[in-house]
This record gives C-alpha cells, sequence and structure tokens, in this order.
C-alpha cells in the first residue's frame, strides 16, 4: 500500500508519514502541486493521495483538476487534508472529485476512519494498548454502516469524515440524490441511513416513499436545514416513515460544523445502533415489569404524555383512540426544535379532528384541551385557585431536553396527584423517567410502550426497567386502554 502525502508544511507531512506508516503504508511526500506530478511520475501509482488544498507553485484544487482529468490518474482516491475553512472552496475540491475532507487539525482516527469511505482496507492497524478496548466499542458489537445522501459535496465530504472518526461508526458510501442512494443502498445494504430532505432528480420525501414499499424496516434519518419549509417537507417525511430527523449543522468552519456533526447528529445515528449479540446469547435481554405496590384510583384528571423519536407517527395513531371534546386535558412533551412543533400540532389536528395547539403561557387549561409543548420551550403546570395554568419556561435543559418531559410530568403531579396518568411513548434516552417516579409517588398511573412496537425503546424502557409502568403495552393497545381508564374515571 502506497501513498503521497502532498502539504506545503513539513511538519504536517511527518506527522501524516507517521500516521500512514503505523496503518502500514509504505509513504512519499511532495510540497505543492508540481511536486507533486513529479513524484507520481516517479514512484508509479498510487493507492492513495492526501492533498493540501492551500499551497505555493501549486495548490491543491490545480492539482485535483490535473489529475482527474489525466487518464492514468484520474481513479485515484484523493483526501483533501486542510486548514481551508471557505465552504466554497471545499465543495469545489470535492465537486472536482476529491473522495473525502478531513479538517486540520487533525487526529491518527480520523485519517484511519476516513480509509474505508474511500474503499481503502487499513493494512496494519493502529497498535493499541492490551488489554483495552478501542473507546465507545465493546465486545460483540459491530459498527454501524452509514450511507450519507445529500446533494451537496461539501455536506457529503465533512459529513463523511466526522462520522468515520467515530469508532462505532462506518461511512460505507455516498448518494448525491434519492434515484441514486436506492441503487447504493441495494449494492452496499448499510444498517442506516443519512438522508437529505431537498435534492435534485429525487428528493428526500420521494425516495423515502419508494424506499419504504420495498425496505419498511430500514433506519432512517432525515438531514434538513431547520427552516419553515425543511421543517414542513422533513416533518412529512416521519410520517412518511422516516424514523428520526436532525438540522443540518452550521458553522463558521469545517471544523465547527465537524464538532456540531459529533453532537448533534452522531447520537441521533447511534440511537439505532444493532447489538450484535455474543455466540449462544439472545438477541434481546427480557425486561420483567414489576406489578404496582398499591392499588390505583381509577379517576383521572389528566393524561401527560413522553414521546421523542418516533413521535409523529405515534402520536397519530395514540391519540385519535381516546382524545375528545369533552374530555380530559392531554398535555404532551415531543422532543423537537421550535420550527417543527408547530407544523406537528397541525399535522395532528387532522388524525385527531379536535384541535392539537401549541400550548401558550399563561394560558387556562380546560378539559378536552390538546396542548403541545412549543419546541424550545419546557412546558409546565401551576394550579391557581381553582383554575390550572400553563406556563413556559426557558430554564436550562433536562437531560439534554428542552422541552422535558421531566418537568411536565413533576408538575402534573403536584397539581392532579394520584388522578394523573402518565403515558412514555418511543424515544431516545431516560426522559420521562424521573417525572414518571414523581407520579407514582403521588399515587397516580404510568403506562409504557412496549420494545417491538417503539422505534427506540429508550425512554419507555427506562421506566419498565425501573418498575414504574403499571402496564407496558402495545402501541395500538396502549391507546385503547387510555380511553378505557378515562370511560371509568365516572
Amino acid at each position: 500500500m502506497k501513498v503521497l502525502v502532498v502539504d506545503d508544511s513539513k511538519p504536517v507531512r511527518s506527522i501524516l508519514a507517521k500516521v500512514f506508516g503505523d496503518l502500514g503504508y509504505e509513504c512519499h511526500q511532495a510540497a505543492d502541486g508540481r511536486e507533486a506530478l513529479e513524484a507520481l511520475a516517479r514512484i508509479g501509482l498510487p493507492d492513495l493521495v492526501t492533498v493540501n488544498l492551500n499551497m505555493p507553485v501549486m495548490d491543491g484544487q490545480e492539482l485535483i483538476r490535473r489529475m482527474r482529468a489525466d487518464r492514468v490518474w484520474k481513479a485515484v482516491p484523493l483526501l483533501v487534508v486542510s486548514g481551508e475553512q471557505d465552504r466554497g472552496r471545499i465543495d469545489l475540491a470535492l465537486g472536482a472529485g476529491a473522495g473525502g475532507f478531513v479538517a486540520k487539525p487533525f487526529t491518527a482516527t480520523a485519517i484511519a476512519e476516513a480509509l474505508p469511505y474511500l474503499g481503502l482496507k487499513v493494512a496494519a492497524p493502529v497498535a493499541a494498548t492490551p488489554g483495552r478496548r478501542t473507546p465507545g466499542i465493546v465486545a460483540g458489537e459491530a459498527p454501524l454502516r452509514v450511507l450519507v445522501i445529500d446533494d451537496s459535496a461539501a455536506i457529503r465530504g465533512v459529513v463523511s469524515a466526522a462520522l468515520s472518526a467515530d469508532p462505532e461508526l462506518r461511512v460505507v458510501g455516498t448518494a448525491v440524490d434519492g434515484r441514486q442512494g436506492l441503487t447504493r443502498i441495494a449494492e452496499l445494504a448499510p444498517d442506516i441511513v443519512l438522508l437529505d430532505v431537498e435534492m435534485p432528480v429525487m428528493d428526500g420525501l420521494s425516495m423515502l416513499r419508494e424506499l419504504r414499499r420495498i425496505q419498511p424496516r430500514l433506519p432512517v434519518v432525515m438531514f434538513s436545514t431547520l427552516t419553515e419549509r425543511g421543517a414542513k417537507v422533513a416533518l412529512e417525511a416521519l410520517v412518511a416513515g422516516a424514523n428520526d430527523y436532525v438540522g443540518k449543522p452550521k458553522g463558521s468552519s469545517p471544523a465547527e460544523v465537524a464538532e456540531r456533526i459529533r453532537e448533534e447528529v452522531i447520537p441521533k445515528l447511534k440511537q439505532f445502533r444493532r447489538r450484535v449479540a455474543e455466540p449462544g446469547e439472545g438477541a434481546r435481554t427480557a425486561v420483567v415489569v414489576r406489578a404496582p405496590a398499591r392499588p390505583r384510583t381509577e379517576s383521572v384528571a389528566a393524561v401527560v404524555v413522553a414521546v421523542s423519536t418516533g413521535g409523529p407517527v405515534a402520536l397519530a395513531e395514540f391519540l385519535p383512540s381516546f382524545v375528545s371534546r369533552d374530555g380530559v386535558p392531554v398535555l404532551i412533551v415531543q422532543h423537537m426544535p421550535a420550527v417543527f412543533t408547530s407544523h406537528l400540532a397541525e399535522r395532528l389536528t387532522k388524525v385527531c379532528s379536535l384541535p392539537v395547539r401549541e400550548a401558550i403561557h399563561g394560558q387556562v387549561v380546560n378539559p378536552g384541551d390538546i396542548l403541545l409543548a412549543p419546541g424550545g420551550r419546557h412546558l409546565q403546570v401551576f394550579r391557581r385557585g381553582t383554575k390550572v395554568i400553563a406556563e413556559l419556561s426557558d430554564a436550562p435543559p433536562e437531560n439534554s431536553c428542552r422541552p422535558a418531559a421531566d418537568v411536565l410530568f413533576r408538575t402534573a403531579a403536584v397539581v392532579w396527584g394520584s388522578e394523573t396518568l402518565g403515558v412514555v411513548l418511543t424515544g431516545m434516552g431516560k426522559d420521562g423517567l424521573a417525572g414518571s417516579g414523581a407520579i407514582r409517588s403521588a399515587g397516580g398511573t404510568v403506562l409504557a410502550q412496549d420494545e417491538a412496537t417503539s422505534v427506540v425503546w429508550g425512554m419507555p424502557g427506562h421506566v419498565a426497567r425501573a418498575g414504574l409502568a403499571d402496564a407496558v403495552l402495545p402501541l395500538g393497545p396502549l391507546g385503547v386502554e387510555v380511553g378505557m381508564r378515562l370511560r371509568r374515571r365516572n
């Protein structure tokens, strides 16, 4: 395996030479594009060329252009390793034929994890400390295979490089539109798809609908700009079968964008990680749900709902089973940004045939109200005399969430006490766990969605394992159960 490192900085060349040497590569070096062309003529066809974009004599952009125009060098994998911060220049390099982008300052892991994305194998793994596992990887787990579909070459490059730097993820390929994405899914069999919303040829929503006809269970995370249009289309995609969404990260530099990808995108992907069972081990660990320690009152004054990943679809099935104009108030925390929740309220209004509204600070909570916590603000309730008042708060996030279900649940437990019915639906994390404990302590009732019908059995799973759920039910029967409890309340 042979690599040509092209960079005008001698220290950078030395560091890259050490990284590639540890990976089993024979390393050659050049200080600019012109030296690189001379080296190519001398050393023959390399397995990889790394290119810095900003160099004297001949910069990386020109080197990429010349290599791709030459029939001998046009197929050589090119990896941009650069401190370039101008997205237009990065996009230009990737569009000209570079296969990936790693931002300076880089790590050995970032370089190593970018190689499979370029179709290269690591001849010799980086030496690891004996007896220690690679961070983030545990025995019996395999990296999550990700396909990135986006029409922007810059986004594909930055996202792929950032994802590949995580040892629990492996970018197995990219596609420029939905039609190519369907072909790549058939070829590569990824574990999960990160899918742009707005693309030419075939957009993300059209591709998703086609994909769901042939692969109804392949996890898909929509990748959208948090604009009004982006939010509306992404919500349509969630209803059409997408498993989750994430906003496209913004930043003033590639390094900042990469950091946002690590903080915001990667956790969304990892929630769909499938654990590979050890030989002789069952695929799932049974969860024993403990029965309530004491009988519950059958009276219900309010229903509070916690939901996250998979929420729009779950709510659209769950709510129509029991909501009514003369029923009890229903208050919902769905983990979503502000730009999404207004569209979600509109959509739920259509399926419920009843108004679903974003809660307003200071409004009176009346029977039959269906209130959704606005994105980015906590929803809580307080009693003022004979009335219950909804209040919105900009207090710090809880469980990394705002709105957080724990905030709503614990204030509901104070207001309605033993007449509180809490429901925890599909979602990542443990939001709702502490709040469910507060409801149970007040004498109220908690129900949880089962694992089989949850997109992610994080939130309801934590509640079930803690023995806080009076019942753990599939989504359909769960709505029926709530309706039965409400009918019995009188």
